[in-house]
């Protein structure tokens, strides 16, 4: 669609059904409107739009509502993404500065993000498979039982018990956990499995290398292992109460909302798509999810690639930075961030007709805090 005309036409026939979901009309769009045209103009122009598969028309005689061709039309090209204000970022701040540990920091995001769009928010917390070992513990507990505990550089604390084969002096144990935590802080769980299991073929460790083994093993097993119980969700009760809310497009939502392995793939794909916002977003067929069809997901990864904009301002989506003014233009720090994949995700998820610029401004600006969060830590016992 090149007629400039006819996009501002689009736009309006979005931002106007989004706000009342009700379709809209051409005499309503001519007079809240300046489009500069009459209203049989502007009829024959949403005509186009029918026909091109922007818009359609519900019923005979009624005006006409987004399509989700028209959304994404909306969503790549048309979409001002406005940053949240000054009071709403420290609002964010001050509510979630608030969290003794990772986890209440995440239900607290979640919880957040719900109030602001009224819709149902996801957040995952840090992917142990892209975490990196801070420390790790070894604690004799009663016979040949030892507790392992590894917390990692994003705050998590994991716990795995092992027996022995045999009864190990503090000492012994002392000296494996003081190896490890010098040659292996700061690296991947599968890395530092490698060096453990590594560290029983030395000489020094050889007597307990079934205990190296192991530990390198649940290291591996950590790494390599992602539940959906690290997903916080929020928001599902207030979604259903909103004036507008369609059970009936819902109530598959909602069953969705239940398959968490299959939403956590869904948005973890999402986030780790290369875009100079770092806000993706997907609408109805596009989630390949038959629960989602008549829902949108607005998702950005936190951590290692969420870090390009440390001003907490929300950028333009992928389509749009291809188009965007010079002044606009990333830095190569930018793309250098964006190399990095994203340690987790947060989301939010509602209706097509979400008001897609509050979504990812608010997405944006939690990522960007979570982000920072996590950056900032240097603590081992959570944020």
């Amino acid at each position: 669609m090149t007629n400039n005309r006819r996009m501002l036409v689009l736009r309006a026939v979005v931002e106007d059904y989004i706000r009342s979901q009700e379709p809209v009309g051409s005499g309503t769009l001519t007079k809240d409107h300046d489009l500069g045209v009459s209203s049989a103009t502007v009829r024959n122009d949403m005509a186009t739009l029918e026909e091109e598969g922007f818009l359609i028309q519900p019923h005979t005689s009624a005006g006409r509502i987004p399509t989700e061709k028209g959304y994404r039309y909306f969503v790549d090209r048309l979409a001002t993404v406005v940053p949240l204000s000054t009071a709403q970022r420290r609002g964010i701040e001050s509510f979630l500065s608030g969290s003794v540990n990772l986890e209440d920091t995440l239900q607290r995001s979640a919880r957040l993000l719900a109030q602001i769009t009224g819709q149902v928010a996801v957040v995952a917390s840090p992917s142990l498979a892209k975490s990196k070992l801070r420390r790790l513990e070894i604690i004799p507990l009663s016979g040949l039982l030892l507790l392992v505990v590894v917390i990692t550089d994003t705050g998590r604390v994991a716990q795995r018990s092992i027996r022995c084969n045999t009864q190990l002096s503090q000492d012994v144990i002392n000296d494996l956990s003081r190896v490890i935590n010098e040659q292996d802080q700061n690296i991947t769980l599968s890395k530092a499995s490698e060096d453990i299991r590594q560290l029983g073929t030395d000489a020094k460790f050889n007597a307990i290398r079934a205990l190296t083994d192991r530990l390198a093993d649940e290291l591996e097993d950590m790494a390599s292992q992602e539940q959906a119980s690290s997903l916080y969700m929020a928001g599902t009760s207030q979604l259903t109460h909103q004036q507008a809310a369609n059970l009936n497009d819902l109530a598959p939502l909602f069953d969705a909302l239940e398959e968490q392995v299959v939403l956590m793939k869904l948005m973890s794909t999402l986030s780790e798509v290369s875009q100079v916002s770092g806000v993706s977003v997907a609408i109805g067929s596009e989630t390949h999810n038959p629960g989602l069809l008549h829902a949108a997901v607005v998702t950005s990864g936190y951590g290692a690639s969420s870090s390009s904009h440390t001003d907490g301002d929300a950028g333009h989506t992928n389509a749009q930075a291809d188009r965007a003014e010079s002044t606009q233009t990333p830095s190569d720090d930018d793309f250098a961030s964006l190399s990095n994949e994203p340690l987790a995700f947060v989301g939010s998820i509602g209706p097509t007709h979400m008001n897609y610029a509050t979504t990812m401004a608010a997405v944006h600006a939690v990522a960007h805090y979570l982000t920072a969060l996590l950056a900032n830590d240097s603590g081992g016992d959570g944020l």
